[in-house]
């Protein structure tokens, strides 16, 4: 399939040709959903952290005798039925909420979102992001004339005083086209990639 191509002055300079392996693939909510959910999971870091009774400080002495007492039998102050005892059934740091994705799965998910965007017109080819003096005032300006304001942009491997450029924009993110990030482009609204980076999308 073919799509326009444009220049930094969002003038179109002439077409593109898109591989339909990708950008023509069929929308799979089912699949997209599973792999965000998976890629949150990993990314997850269990810090909530409970000590059991034999973990808390104190509780080396019986509180008092076995019997004669008319009191309940007790063995340690640390019982979890005690306060300032150990916690049954707490969160714990040892846990592993991380779930297995292959490759194919990830692979289909992320072009099953990149087709969605294009279908919808939210994919926007650009010739070349080359500039010999990228700053963030003059990034903004770039992307104000392509009317792009929340955007994952694919620049070339090559372009990286770009990253930089945009690093400070809150709507704006750069990824490389070898590492692309399913999450950070269903976040932002549209996608802007480098005519480059088309070929180098796997």
């Amino acid at each position: 399939m073919k799509t326009n191509l444009y220049n930094l002055d969002n003038k179109v300079i002439g077409e593109i040709d898109l591989s339909d392996a990708i950008f023509g693939r069929a929308w799979n909510p089912d699949l997209v959903h599973q792999v965000v959910v998976a890629m949150d999971a990993n990314a997850r870091l269990p810090w909530a952290h409970t000590k059991t009774r034999g973990e808390v400080r104190g509780g080396g002495k019986k509180p008092w005798k076995q019997k004669g007492t008319g009191r309940a039998r007790h063995g340690s102050t640390r019982s979890p039925i005690w306060v300032g005892g150990g916690i049954t059934f707490g969160p714990r740091n040892d846990r592993n909420y991380s779930q297995k994705v292959n490759k194919k799965m990830l692979r289909a998910a992320l072009h099953s979102v990149l087709a969605k965007k294009f279908q919808e017109g939210e994919v926007k080819i650009v010739s070349d992001f080359t500039s010999a003096n990228w700053k963030t005032k003059s990034a903004t300006a770039i992307l104000k004339k392509l009317g792009i304001e929340n955007a994952s942009i694919i620049p070339s491997l090559e372009d990286k005083n770009l990253k930089i450029a945009t690093r400070n924009l809150k709507k704006i993110s750069c990824l490389s086209a070898t590492n692309l990030n399913i999450s950070d482009i269903i976040r932002h609204k549209s996608v802007v990639i480098s005519a480059d980076s088309v070929t180098a999308i796997r």
